[in-house]
C-alpha cells in the first residue's frame, strides 16, 4: 500500500510539473507574439549592466544548485518551504529552456522534476525516496558544470573581465564559513552573507523559509536597482555635459563658417 501511494505521488508530481511547464510555454509564447515590452530586458537595465548581470546570473544559478545539494544531503526532504519554492521555480525555468529534440534533455526533464517540493505543497509531506535524492544531486552537479561553461563562454565571447569570479568566490567562501561558524542552515547563511555584503547588517531576516527568501529577494533586488539608478543618473549627467559641448562646437563652427563667407 505504501508503495502504491508513493507511485501515485510520483505520477501526480509529474502531471503537475508537466502542466506548469505547458502553461509557462503558452504564457511566454503569448507575450512574445504580442511583442510585449515585459520580455525586453533593455526596458529595465542599461545594455552595459545587462552584460554584468548575465555573468552574475550564471554564477548565482551555480550557487543555487550547490545550496540544493546541501539541503538534500544535510536537510533531507526539503523541510524548509522557502527552499522548496525556489527549487520549483528554478526547475520550471530549466524545463522551459530545454530543447526537447534530444533524448538527453527529455530524460533530464524527468530527472529534474522537484518531486519532494511538489509533494510538500500538495500532500504537506515530502517524498522519502533515496534514489530521487541521489538523482537530484547528480543533476544539480551536472547543471553547475553546464552553467559554469555558459559563464566562461559568455565572458570570453563578450571580452568581459573575470573579476566577478573573485567577488563571487568571496561570497561563496563567506557563505560556507557562515554555515559552519554560526551553525545555521544554508538559507539563513545566504541571508546573513547577503545582508553583510550589501551593508544591511549581519542578522537573519525572517523566521520562516518564505520570510528568509523574501529578504533575499528584497536585499539583492534593491542592490541591483540602486545600481541601475546610479548608472542612469551618471548617464544623464554625461549626456547633458556632451550636449552642452556639442552646442558650443556647433556655435563655433557656425561662427567660423560665417567668417569664411565674409572673407570671400
Amino acid at each position: 500500500m505504501d508503495i502504491f501511494l508513493i507511485i501515485c505521488e510520483f505520477v501526480i508530481a509529474i502531471l503537475i510539473f508537466g502542466s506548469l511547464v505547458v502553461a509557462g510555454k503558452l504564457i511566454y509564447k503569448k507575450l512574445k507574439d504580442s511583442k510585449s515590452r515585459v520580455l525586453n530586458p533593455l526596458e529595465y537595465f542599461p545594455e552595459e549592466e545587462l552584460q554584468t548581470l548575465r555573468q552574475v546570473f550564471y554564477l548565482v544559478m551555480m550557487l543555487i544548485f550547490f545550496v540544493f545539494i546541501l539541503y538534500i544531503i544535510i536537510v533531507r526532504g526539503n523541510e524548509y518551504i522557502g527552499v522548496a519554492v525556489v527549487q520549483l521555480i528554478v526547475s520550471l525555468y530549466i524545463a522551459l529552456t530545454l530543447d526537447y529534440s534530444s533524448w538527453k534533455n527529455r530524460i533530464l526533464f524527468f530527472m529534474l522534476i522537484p518531486y519532494e517540493a511538489i509533494a510538500l505543497f500538495v500532500f504537506n509531506e515530502s517524498i522519502i525516496f533515496l534514489p530521487i535524492y541521489a538523482i537530484h544531486v547528480l543533476v544539480y552537479a551536472y547543471l553547475i558544470k553546464v552553467y559554469f561553461g555558459k559563464f566562461w563562454k559568455y565572458t570570453e565571447t563578450n571580452s568581459l573581465g573575470i573579476t566577478i569570479i573573485l567577488l563571487f568566490s568571496i561570497i561563496f567562501v563567506s557563505f560556507l564559513v557562515t554555515c559552519i561558524a554560526e551553525s545555521v542552515d544554508p538559507l539563513s547563511a545566504l541571508v546573513m552573507v547577503s545582508n553583510a555584503f550589501t551593508s544591511n547588517g549581519y542578522a537573519i531576516l525572517g523566521s520562516t523559509g518564505v520570510g528568509k527568501l523574501t529578504a533575499l529577494v528584497l536585499v539583492w533586488g534593491g542592490y541591483t536597482i540602486s545600481g541601475v539608478g546610479t548608472a542612469t543618473l551618471t548617464a544623464a549627467i554625461l549626456l547633458r555635459h556632451h550636449k552642452k559641448r556639442e552646442n558650443e562646437l556647433n556655435k563655433r563652427l557656425d561662427e567660423l563658417e560665417s567668417l569664411i563667407k565674409n572673407n570671400k
